[in-house]
Protein backbone atom coordinates (compact mmCIF):
# COMPACT_ATOMS: atom_id res chain seq x y z
CA UNK A 1 0.00 0.00 0.00
CA UNK A 2 1.22 3.59 -1.19
CA UNK A 3 1.93 6.37 1.39
CA UNK A 4 -0.91 8.02 -0.59
CA UNK A 5 -3.35 5.20 -0.68
CA UNK A 6 -2.59 4.95 3.24
CA UNK A 7 -3.62 8.45 3.67
CA UNK A 8 -7.16 8.19 1.43
CA UNK A 9 -8.00 5.42 3.92
CA UNK A 10 -6.91 6.26 6.84
CA UNK A 11 -6.26 10.15 6.88
CA UNK A 12 -8.56 10.60 10.15
CA UNK A 13 -5.52 9.69 12.54
CA UNK A 14 -4.50 12.89 12.23
CA UNK A 15 -7.38 14.31 13.69
CA UNK A 16 -8.06 10.98 15.81
CA UNK A 17 -4.82 11.03 17.20
CA UNK A 18 -5.14 13.61 20.15
CA UNK A 19 -8.67 12.14 21.13
CA UNK A 20 -6.46 8.80 21.51
CA UNK A 21 -3.54 10.54 23.25
CA UNK A 22 -5.93 11.59 25.87
CA UNK A 23 -8.07 8.56 26.19
CA UNK A 24 -5.85 5.73 26.64
CA UNK A 25 -3.06 8.12 28.64
CA UNK A 26 0.09 8.00 26.00
CA UNK A 27 1.50 11.19 27.20
CA UNK A 28 3.10 13.01 24.43
CA UNK A 29 2.88 11.06 21.00
CA UNK A 30 6.59 12.18 19.64
CA UNK A 31 6.01 9.62 15.72
CA UNK A 32 3.06 7.58 14.40
CA UNK A 33 4.14 5.75 11.69
CA UNK A 34 2.00 3.94 9.49
CA UNK A 35 2.55 0.31 8.75
CA UNK A 36 1.77 -0.64 5.48
CA UNK A 37 1.96 -5.11 6.00
CA UNK A 38 -1.48 -5.21 7.28
CA UNK A 39 -4.17 -6.14 5.00
CA UNK A 40 -7.43 -5.74 6.23
CA UNK A 41 -6.92 -3.04 9.35
CA UNK A 42 -5.25 0.08 9.73
CA UNK A 43 -2.07 -0.50 11.91
CA UNK A 44 0.13 2.58 13.24
CA UNK A 45 3.61 2.42 15.63
CA UNK A 46 3.32 5.48 18.12
CA UNK A 47 6.35 6.06 20.26
CA UNK A 48 5.46 8.41 22.61
CA UNK A 49 6.11 9.28 26.38
CA UNK A 50 4.72 6.37 28.24
CA UNK A 51 6.68 3.92 25.45
CA UNK A 52 6.00 2.71 22.04
CA UNK A 53 2.90 0.93 20.90
CA UNK A 54 0.90 -0.60 18.18
CA UNK A 55 -1.92 1.60 17.40
CA UNK A 56 -4.23 -0.48 15.51
CA UNK A 57 -8.11 0.86 13.81
CA UNK A 58 -10.48 -2.11 14.23
CA UNK A 59 -12.09 -2.51 10.40
CA UNK A 60 -12.56 -6.12 10.01
CA UNK A 61 -14.48 -7.07 13.13
CA UNK A 62 -17.57 -5.21 15.15
CA UNK A 63 -16.00 -3.29 18.14
CA UNK A 64 -18.22 -5.55 20.62
CA UNK A 65 -16.32 -9.01 18.73
CA UNK A 66 -13.47 -6.72 19.36
CA UNK A 67 -13.69 -5.95 22.66
CA UNK A 68 -14.47 -9.89 23.32
CA UNK A 69 -11.15 -10.54 21.78
CA UNK A 70 -8.96 -7.61 23.79
CA UNK A 71 -10.17 -9.42 27.13
CA UNK A 72 -9.22 -13.20 25.71
CA UNK A 73 -5.83 -11.87 24.77
CA UNK A 74 -5.11 -10.96 28.80
CA UNK A 75 -6.43 -14.14 29.70
CA UNK A 76 -4.11 -15.70 27.27
CA UNK A 77 -1.32 -13.18 28.46
CA UNK A 78 -1.74 -14.94 31.83
CA UNK A 79 -1.54 -18.40 31.11
CA UNK A 80 2.12 -17.51 29.37
CA UNK A 81 1.61 -16.96 25.93
CA UNK A 82 3.35 -14.38 24.17
CA UNK A 83 0.67 -11.96 23.05
CA UNK A 84 0.70 -8.15 24.28
CA UNK A 85 -2.43 -6.85 26.74
CA UNK A 86 -4.55 -4.20 25.14
CA UNK A 87 -4.15 -0.84 27.39
CA UNK A 88 -7.10 0.20 28.58
CA UNK A 89 -8.95 3.85 28.15
CA UNK A 90 -9.00 6.10 31.58
CA UNK A 91 -12.69 4.67 31.39
CA UNK A 92 -11.63 0.93 31.85
CA UNK A 93 -12.26 0.47 27.60
CA UNK A 94 -10.08 -1.60 25.74
CA UNK A 95 -11.97 0.10 22.60
CA UNK A 96 -12.02 3.93 22.12
CA UNK A 97 -14.11 5.50 19.74
CA UNK A 98 -13.84 8.58 17.91
CA UNK A 99 -16.86 9.11 15.54
CA UNK A 100 -17.57 5.83 13.61
CA UNK A 101 -14.16 4.60 14.27
CA UNK A 102 -12.91 2.31 17.31
CA UNK A 103 -9.07 1.91 17.84
CA UNK A 104 -6.95 -0.29 20.35
CA UNK A 105 -3.89 0.31 21.99
CA UNK A 106 -1.30 -2.55 22.32
CA UNK A 107 2.20 -2.65 23.78
CA UNK A 108 4.69 -2.50 21.02
CA UNK A 109 6.54 -6.11 20.45
CA UNK A 110 10.26 -6.21 18.85
CA UNK A 111 10.30 -8.81 16.54
CA UNK A 112 10.29 -9.89 12.77
CA UNK A 113 7.94 -11.76 10.30
CA UNK A 114 10.18 -14.64 8.97
CA UNK A 115 8.08 -16.22 6.00
CA UNK A 116 8.24 -19.92 4.28
CA UNK A 117 11.79 -21.63 4.36
CA UNK A 118 13.40 -18.34 6.64
CA UNK A 119 11.99 -20.74 9.61
CA UNK A 120 14.35 -23.57 10.50
CA UNK A 121 13.17 -27.27 10.98
CA UNK A 122 13.29 -26.65 14.58
CA UNK A 123 11.44 -23.31 14.52
CA UNK A 124 8.72 -25.17 12.15
CA UNK A 125 8.50 -27.73 15.15
CA UNK A 126 8.20 -24.41 17.57
CA UNK A 127 5.66 -22.84 15.88
CA UNK A 128 3.37 -26.58 15.37
CA UNK A 129 3.94 -26.37 19.69
CA UNK A 130 3.04 -22.68 20.09
CA UNK A 131 -0.24 -23.27 17.84
CA UNK A 132 -0.72 -26.23 20.20
CA UNK A 133 -0.17 -24.37 23.35
CA UNK A 134 -3.10 -21.68 21.68
CA UNK A 135 -5.65 -24.45 21.05
CA UNK A 136 -5.19 -26.01 24.60
CA UNK A 137 -5.36 -22.16 26.39
CA UNK A 138 -8.19 -21.17 24.33
CA UNK A 139 -10.53 -24.55 25.07
CA UNK A 140 -9.04 -24.12 28.85
CA UNK A 141 -10.40 -23.29 31.82
CA UNK A 142 -8.80 -19.93 32.17
CA UNK A 143 -11.03 -18.79 29.18
CA UNK A 144 -14.44 -20.33 30.41
CA UNK A 145 -16.12 -17.34 31.20
CA UNK A 146 -15.31 -15.33 28.10
CA UNK A 147 -15.91 -18.21 25.80
CA UNK A 148 -18.73 -20.30 25.58
CA UNK A 149 -18.30 -23.97 25.51
CA UNK A 150 -17.36 -25.08 21.86
CA UNK A 151 -19.51 -27.43 20.47
CA UNK A 152 -19.25 -31.51 19.82
CA UNK A 153 -18.79 -30.83 15.98
CA UNK A 154 -19.21 -28.60 13.14
CA UNK A 155 -20.72 -28.37 9.56
CA UNK A 156 -18.02 -26.88 6.83
CA UNK A 157 -20.25 -25.35 3.45
CA UNK A 158 -18.03 -25.98 0.02
CA UNK A 159 -18.72 -24.70 -2.97
CA UNK A 160 -19.51 -26.93 -5.56
CA UNK A 161 -17.18 -27.70 -8.60
CA UNK A 162 -20.23 -25.90 -11.24
CA UNK A 163 -20.30 -22.65 -8.94
CA UNK A 164 -17.07 -22.46 -9.25
CA UNK A 165 -16.72 -22.72 -12.65
CA UNK A 166 -19.60 -19.94 -12.54
CA UNK A 167 -17.86 -18.32 -10.70
CA UNK A 168 -14.43 -18.23 -12.75
CA UNK A 169 -16.62 -17.66 -15.69
CA UNK A 170 -18.24 -14.15 -14.01
CA UNK A 171 -14.79 -12.79 -13.98
CA UNK A 172 -13.53 -13.65 -17.06
CA UNK A 173 -16.81 -11.83 -18.60
CA UNK A 174 -15.85 -8.71 -16.14
CA UNK A 175 -12.19 -8.68 -17.63
CA UNK A 176 -13.84 -9.02 -21.65
CA UNK A 177 -15.63 -5.99 -20.64
CA UNK A 178 -13.20 -3.80 -19.20
CA UNK A 179 -12.39 -1.05 -22.11
CA UNK A 180 -8.76 -0.75 -20.64
CA UNK A 181 -6.85 -4.08 -19.26
CA UNK A 182 -3.95 -4.06 -17.44
CA UNK A 183 -0.96 -6.81 -16.75
CA UNK A 184 -2.99 -7.99 -14.25
CA UNK A 185 -6.25 -8.32 -15.98
CA UNK A 186 -4.29 -10.31 -18.81
CA UNK A 187 -2.81 -12.74 -16.18
CA UNK A 188 -6.00 -13.42 -14.09
CA UNK A 189 -7.17 -14.13 -17.44
CA UNK A 190 -4.72 -16.38 -18.13
CA UNK A 191 -5.05 -18.02 -14.60
CA UNK A 192 -8.62 -18.50 -14.81
CA UNK A 193 -8.30 -20.57 -18.09
CA UNK A 194 -5.83 -22.99 -15.87
CA UNK A 195 -8.09 -22.58 -13.00
CA UNK A 196 -11.05 -24.34 -15.06
CA UNK A 197 -8.80 -27.06 -16.20
CA UNK A 198 -8.05 -27.72 -13.06
CA UNK A 199 -11.95 -28.17 -11.86
CA UNK A 200 -12.50 -30.13 -15.07
CA UNK A 201 -9.62 -32.78 -14.01
CA UNK A 202 -10.44 -32.60 -10.21
CA UNK A 203 -14.10 -31.33 -10.04
CA UNK A 204 -15.29 -34.84 -9.24
CA UNK A 205 -12.90 -35.23 -6.04
CA UNK A 206 -14.18 -32.48 -4.19
CA UNK A 207 -15.06 -33.52 -0.23
CA UNK A 208 -18.01 -34.74 0.29
CA UNK A 209 -20.45 -34.14 2.90
CA UNK A 210 -20.29 -30.65 5.45
CA UNK A 211 -19.58 -32.54 8.87
CA UNK A 212 -16.04 -31.81 9.66
CA UNK A 213 -14.16 -34.76 10.58
CA UNK A 214 -12.56 -34.65 14.62
CA UNK A 215 -12.23 -32.49 17.69
CA UNK A 216 -13.34 -28.64 17.05
CA UNK A 217 -12.82 -25.59 19.35
CA UNK A 218 -12.15 -21.95 19.67
CA UNK A 219 -9.09 -21.44 17.33
CA UNK A 220 -6.89 -18.24 16.73
CA UNK A 221 -7.53 -18.12 12.71
CA UNK A 222 -4.77 -16.81 11.16
CA UNK A 223 -1.55 -17.96 12.51
CA UNK A 224 1.05 -17.41 9.73
CA UNK A 225 4.09 -15.50 8.86
CA UNK A 226 2.44 -11.54 9.09
CA UNK A 227 1.27 -12.37 12.52
CA UNK A 228 3.92 -14.35 14.30
CA UNK A 229 7.10 -12.24 15.32
CA UNK A 230 10.38 -13.99 16.17
CA UNK A 231 13.32 -12.25 18.13
CA UNK A 232 16.32 -14.31 18.61
CA UNK A 233 15.33 -17.17 17.43
CA UNK A 234 11.95 -17.68 19.46
CA UNK A 235 8.57 -16.73 18.87
CA UNK A 236 8.32 -13.38 20.57
CA UNK A 237 4.47 -12.30 19.61
CA UNK A 238 1.60 -13.35 18.17
CA UNK A 239 -0.53 -10.56 16.90
CA UNK A 240 -4.17 -10.16 15.20
CA UNK A 241 -6.39 -12.08 16.85
CA UNK A 242 -9.52 -10.49 15.38
CA UNK A 243 -10.48 -14.27 13.69
CA UNK A 244 -10.50 -15.87 17.11
CA UNK A 245 -13.85 -18.34 16.07
CA UNK A 246 -14.85 -22.11 16.93
CA UNK A 247 -13.45 -24.23 14.04
CA UNK A 248 -12.19 -27.98 13.36
CA UNK A 249 -8.68 -27.71 15.18
CA UNK A 250 -7.42 -29.45 12.16
CA UNK A 251 -7.97 -26.74 10.11
CA UNK A 252 -6.36 -24.24 11.51
CA UNK A 253 -3.28 -26.47 11.67
CA UNK A 254 -3.69 -26.85 7.76
CA UNK A 255 -4.56 -23.64 6.92
CA UNK A 256 -1.24 -22.36 8.72
CA UNK A 257 1.57 -24.70 6.85
CA UNK A 258 -0.18 -24.24 4.23
CA UNK A 259 0.15 -20.03 4.34
CA UNK A 260 3.34 -20.32 6.25
CA UNK A 261 5.30 -23.46 4.20
CA UNK A 262 3.20 -23.01 0.80
CA UNK A 263 1.43 -20.43 -0.92
CA UNK A 264 3.81 -17.06 -2.29
CA UNK A 265 6.06 -19.63 -2.76
CA UNK A 266 4.42 -21.62 -4.98
CA UNK A 267 4.54 -24.77 -3.86
CA UNK A 268 4.75 -26.59 0.22
CA UNK A 269 7.88 -26.94 2.11
CA UNK A 270 6.81 -30.97 2.97
CA UNK A 271 9.85 -31.43 5.53
CA UNK A 272 9.32 -28.08 7.49
CA UNK A 273 5.78 -29.33 7.57
CA UNK A 274 6.04 -32.21 8.67
CA UNK A 275 8.15 -30.59 11.40
CA UNK A 276 5.41 -28.31 12.44
CA UNK A 277 2.62 -31.11 12.32
CA UNK A 278 4.67 -33.41 14.72
CA UNK A 279 5.05 -30.12 16.99
CA UNK A 280 1.55 -29.43 16.93
CA UNK A 281 0.93 -33.07 17.62
CA UNK A 282 2.98 -33.27 20.69
CA UNK A 283 0.62 -30.76 22.64
CA UNK A 284 -2.64 -31.70 20.82
CA UNK A 285 -2.88 -35.33 19.94
CA UNK A 286 -5.16 -34.68 16.99
CA UNK A 287 -5.81 -37.96 14.66
CA UNK A 288 -4.62 -38.65 11.12
CA UNK A 289 -7.92 -38.56 9.91
CA UNK A 290 -9.18 -34.95 11.53
CA UNK A 291 -6.07 -33.86 9.90
CA UNK A 292 -6.60 -35.09 6.56
CA UNK A 293 -10.17 -34.45 6.15
CA UNK A 294 -9.09 -31.11 7.02
CA UNK A 295 -6.28 -31.10 4.17
CA UNK A 296 -8.58 -31.93 1.61
CA UNK A 297 -11.46 -29.45 2.46
CA UNK A 298 -8.82 -26.78 2.62
CA UNK A 299 -7.88 -28.21 -0.83
CA UNK A 300 -11.10 -27.78 -2.28
CA UNK A 301 -11.28 -24.53 -0.87
CA UNK A 302 -8.26 -23.24 -2.62
CA UNK A 303 -9.60 -25.30 -5.87
CA UNK A 304 -12.78 -23.34 -5.56
CA UNK A 305 -12.47 -19.62 -4.13
CA UNK A 306 -11.23 -16.60 -5.99
CA UNK A 307 -11.27 -14.30 -2.57
CA UNK A 308 -8.32 -12.15 -4.31
CA UNK A 309 -10.09 -11.27 -7.77
CA UNK A 310 -13.53 -10.26 -5.60
CA UNK A 311 -11.38 -7.52 -3.65
CA UNK A 312 -9.61 -6.57 -6.94
CA UNK A 313 -13.20 -6.63 -9.19
CA UNK A 314 -15.78 -6.16 -7.26
CA UNK A 315 -14.26 -4.09 -3.92
CA UNK A 316 -11.87 -2.16 -6.35
CA UNK A 317 -9.42 -3.67 -3.65
CA UNK A 318 -5.34 -4.23 -5.19
CA UNK A 319 -4.09 -4.38 -2.15
CA UNK A 320 -3.87 -8.29 -2.43
CA UNK A 321 -3.45 -8.50 -5.88
CA UNK A 322 0.23 -9.66 -5.58
CA UNK A 323 -1.34 -12.70 -3.25
CA UNK A 324 -3.27 -14.09 -6.69
CA UNK A 325 -0.29 -16.04 -9.10
CA UNK A 326 1.58 -17.79 -6.48
CA UNK A 327 -1.71 -18.41 -5.26
CA UNK A 328 -2.52 -19.84 -7.91
CA UNK A 329 1.27 -21.66 -8.62
CA UNK A 330 0.55 -22.85 -5.32
CA UNK A 331 -2.72 -24.57 -6.59
CA UNK A 332 -1.73 -26.37 -9.42
CA UNK A 333 1.34 -27.65 -7.33
CA UNK A 334 -0.74 -29.55 -4.31
CA UNK A 335 -3.20 -30.55 -7.03
CA UNK A 336 -1.12 -33.29 -8.35
CA UNK A 337 1.04 -33.94 -5.06
CA UNK A 338 -2.18 -34.41 -2.68
CA UNK A 339 -0.44 -37.88 -1.58
CA UNK A 340 2.65 -35.73 -0.87
CA UNK A 341 0.77 -33.93 1.49
CA UNK A 342 -1.15 -35.78 3.05
CA UNK A 343 1.76 -38.09 4.62
CA UNK A 344 3.28 -34.43 5.50
CA UNK A 345 0.63 -33.76 7.54
CA UNK A 346 0.36 -37.67 9.02
CA UNK A 347 3.54 -36.66 10.54
CA UNK A 348 4.03 -38.18 14.34
CA UNK A 349 5.03 -36.25 17.57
Amino acid sequence: MTEATSNARYGEITADLPVLDEAFGLGDVQECRFLSDGLMNGNWRLNTAEGSFALKRIMDVPLPLARRNLAVLSALADDGLPVGRARLSGAGDAVVEVADRGYCVIPWTEGSHLPGTALSIGQARDLGVLLGRIHRSLNGERLAGLLPQAPEQVTVSGTTPAAAHQEADRFLAVIAGLENRTAFDTEATAALAERKLLLEKYGSEHPVGEVAVGPVGWTHGDVQHRNVLWRDGVIAGVIDWDRIRVRPFGEEVARTATVQFGGEDGFLDLERTSAFVAGYRSVVPLPVPALADAVERLWWKRMSDYWQLVFHYDRDDHSCDHLFLPAERFLAWWSERREDVQEAFAAMP
